[in-house]
């Protein structure tokens, strides 16, 4: 062997040592990450279970299922369906059950004095009383109008706010990623009062508009701003998800019309009711206007029982965020939401093909918590040469939204982290098995 082949192998032996030691390196920093996320969920679940007032009870009993539990199901989590609440309602017995007898709330109407004259007095008094104790919306100088869930009343103020005698449309915006409903609510009446007209990034006629605002947002759980800033334009602030268990609540939002729903404070999306907070007056005729026309008025049962259920949480609270009652629903509602996210960034960092947004800690004015925001969905990226992040994720039959649907590329997804327990300890444990190996297969 010559003098320029033994340098040749001692160099190629050389690479192959660099290599090797760069892969171990490697290997050895996403172990330490993953034992590191691991080590986050088991502390969100000891401090749950160590506080003065033990949450622990509530909890799930295990981190994750073992994978040989995992059956090889379909898992749903398309769909923000908040199962995830049952377990509190549950332990709470009877302390909700509400008795109506048959004679009743016959009469369609509530209260003829009021604007909306099909509110009961108990469901905004409870309203008004819940917003005051957790800081997160104004209520004076509001009118409240009441709808069959909040898609009714997105419905109700694009009615209320667009002009009868326009000879164009209304443009309805929102800036991407847009809740993935928008567009098809918009459209579904094919109304020629107004139309969707798609991301508020790229919305540039100069023309009356209006423009939804997601704050916290659905997908993605990023606060929001307007993004047009025209003097034509009108907007309406969805407040969903602005609830101190999914984000600090850093101040009383005051907005002119602020859209809420029970089904994601509380978790009883079957009772089908929301409120509108609206400020102009003659926006909240319209508005009452049109659920008359659509439905003669809203249930007066649901408002009933949402009303004593509103009133068990302000009780759970009365004493302030850190009342010492076991019941405190956002205290239950906070631990849980922070064991899922720690638990699901846990997941993602073993899988290594995956990607979640990175938030911004702040403190809540409500809890006196410092936390970053646990949403109450995932928006998650497929990486490497994924390019159909749904697609993938079905033939490991678990079922998510795709992008497309929210305005963005098919790389992202969203997942539902509202769940049952069995259901989202079975997703976590599939998503960090699936690999390199299972994704070229």
């Amino acid at each position: 062997m010559t003098g320029q082949q033994n340098m040749l192998k001692m160099m190629s032996l050389k690479h192959l040592l660099v290599i090797s030691l760069a892969l171990n390196v490697g290997l050895i920093s996403r172990v330490m990450e993953v034992s590191r996320e691991e080590k986050h969920v088991k502390k969100v679940k000891d401090d749950a279970g160590s506080k003065t007032v033990s949450y622990s009870s509530f909890l799930p009993t295990s981190t994750a299922a073992p994978a040989a539990q995992d059956d090889g199901s379909i898992i749903n989590l398309d769909h923000g369906d908040p199962t995830m609440y049952e377990r509190y309602w549950q332990q709470m017995g009877d302390r909700t059950t509400v008795v109506i007898s048959g004679w009743q709330l016959i009469s369609y109407f509530s209260d003829v004095r009021n604007i909306c004259w099909f509110l009961e007095s108990a469901f905004a008094n409870a309203i008004v009383r819940l917003h005051k104790q957790v800081g997160n919306a104004v209520t004076e100088g509001r009118h409240i109008v009441v709808g069959t869930g909040s898609t009714q009343l997105y419905q109700a103020v694009l009615y209320a706010l667009c002009p009868e005698n326009a000879s164009e449309p209304m443009s309805v915006v929102s800036a991407a990623p847009f809740y993935s409903s928008y567009p098809l609510m918009t459209d579904f009446l094919k109304s020629g009062l107004y139309k969707w007209a798609g991301d508020a990034y790229k919305f540039s006629k100069d023309e009356p508009y209006i423009e939804l605002v997601t704050s916290p947002n659905n997908p993605d759980g990023a606060s929001r701003v307007a993004v047009v800033n025209r003097k034509q334009g009108i907007l309406v602030h969805d407040l969903a998800y602005y609830w101190p268990q999914y984000t600090p609540i850093s101040f009383p939002a005051d907005h002119d019309i602020m859209l809420f729903t029970f089904s994601k404070s509380t978790g009883h999306a079957g009772t089908r009711l929301g409120w509108a907070l609206v400020k102009d007056e003659e926006v909240a005729k319209r508005m009452t206007k049109y659920i008359e026309l659509n439905t003669i008025g809203v249930s007066k049962d649901s408002q009933i029982r949402a009303a004593k259920i509103l009133n068990h949480v302000a009780d759970s609270i009365e004493h302030g965020p850190e009342s010492k009652r076991s019941d405190n629903f956002f205290e239950f509602g906070y631990n849980l939401m922070a064991l899922r996210w720690a638990q699901l960034r846990a997941a993602v960092h073993r899988s290594d093909l995956f990607s979640l947004p990175s938030f911004p800690s702040g403190t809540c004015r409500f809890s006196s918590h410092h936390f970053k925001p646990q949403p109450a969905f995932a928006w998650l990226k497929c990486e490497r040469d994924i390019e159909d992040c749904e697609g993938f994720l079905r033939r490991h039959k678990i079922l998510t939204r795709g992008g497309k649907h929210f305005g963005v590329g098919p790389e992202y997804v969203r997942i539902s982290m509202m769940a049952r327990d069995e259901i989202f300890d079975r997703f976590t444990d599939r998503l960090s098995m699936i690999n390199l190996e299972s994704h070229h297969r």
